[in-house]
């Protein structure tokens, strides 16, 4: 019997599977990995504005085949699915993981004005209301300012990269100064802001995957602890 300790995750975008394991390995040495992906959970997401009925289903599902499969947590990489996350929690035994919850209470604890930032309204409200649970359950109140960059995602969806960069720079720029720290609630994003990094006296900028995951460490404990 394998009593290497196995994470399932659920990725909506095929190009972060080989981030996300490494990033999971780094986290938690000797980690397996069970990597589920699935792009019509966020295209159809997306094009409703919100997660729908059956992307949650299918999500509950996904949850079901983890646990099934010995997995001892489910981690969904997708920021925009994140409330479906949260509620298939009550269907399975194991913990289903937001690759966000971590990057909202570092917010909370990093300054009182508090920029979220998206390209889509499916991803920057669920951040947007994740970042406000973790004000509540830490008893803070920041200014939390959200803001959805127009017609970035569909320059994106253009094939234009250029125009998608510049408008989300500009929107970052904005909010940078007038808040303390500002959420990327698209990890995609991280490229864009980098160089303003360098920049002092500039925001803290927050990223899910920098952060997303420590959680695991209280899922899988080091042996050596």
């Amino acid at each position: 019997m394998n009593d290497t300790p196995l994470l399932a995750m659920l990725h909506t975008v095929p190009g972060l599977v080989t981030d996300m394991e490494a990033r999971a390995a780094d986290a938690v040495p000797g980690l397996r990995v069970l990597h589920y992906v699935d792009e019509s959970l966020l295209r159809d997401t997306v094009a409703k504005g919100t997660t729908p009925r059956h992307v949650r289903r299918r999500l509950v599902n996904y949850a079901r085949y983890a646990e099934e499969s010995g997995a001892q947590a489910l981690l969904v990489s997708c920021s925009s699915i994140g409330e479906a996350a949260t509620a298939a929690q009550d269907f399975v035994s194991i913990p289903v993981l937001r690759i966000d919850t971590p990057m909202a209470d570092l917010a909370v604890a990093s300054g009182d004005r508090i920029g979220v930032i998206a390209t889509v309204s499916a991803t920057l409200g669920p951040t947007t209301r994740l970042v406000q649970a973790a004000a509540e359950r830490h008893n803070k109140s920041p200014a939390i300012t959200a803001r959805k960059v127009d017609g970035a995602f569909d320059a994106l969806r253009a094939g234009d990269r250029k125009m998608h960069d510049t408008l989300v720079l500009a929107a970052f720029l904005e909010l940078a100064a007038e808040c303390d720290v500002v959420v990327l609630a698209q990890a995609s994003m991280a490229r864009v802001v980098k160089r303003t990094q360098e920049q002092p006296g500039g925001p803290i900028v927050l990223t899910s995957p920098d952060s997303g995951m420590t959680q695991l460490s209280t899922i899988f404990p080091s042996k050596d602890s």
